[in-house]
């Protein structure tokens, strides 16, 4: 990585709980976040309406190139999609 890292704090408010996941508003306008239940500490209960908050660094680009295995998964999934519907 070419830059030094700058870890930001950020808050947020949980906004739906399902039993693998949970999903954050993140304040300030900086978009959503679904993360699954392991990615979470807390000694109690996760419910919507408690504020959340996180660490979180800039994500840079590391390979100029495309990952291809990457693309053909996302276009079968895509395609797969479309056959369901």
């Amino acid at each position: 990585m070419k830059y030094g890292d700058k870890i930001i704090y950020i808050e947020g408010i949980v906004v739906e709980v399902h039993d693998g996941s949970i999903s954050v508003d993140l304040k300030g306008r900086l978009g959503f976040l679904k993360v699954p239940m392991r990615m979470v500490i807390s000694d109690h209960p996760i419910k919507v309406g408690q504020e959340v908050a996180l660490k979180m660094s800039f994500l840079e680009v590391i390979r100029e190139e495309v990952n291809e295995k990457y693309i053909s998964n996302i276009e079968k999934r895509n395609r797969d999609k479309k056959e369901v519907e």
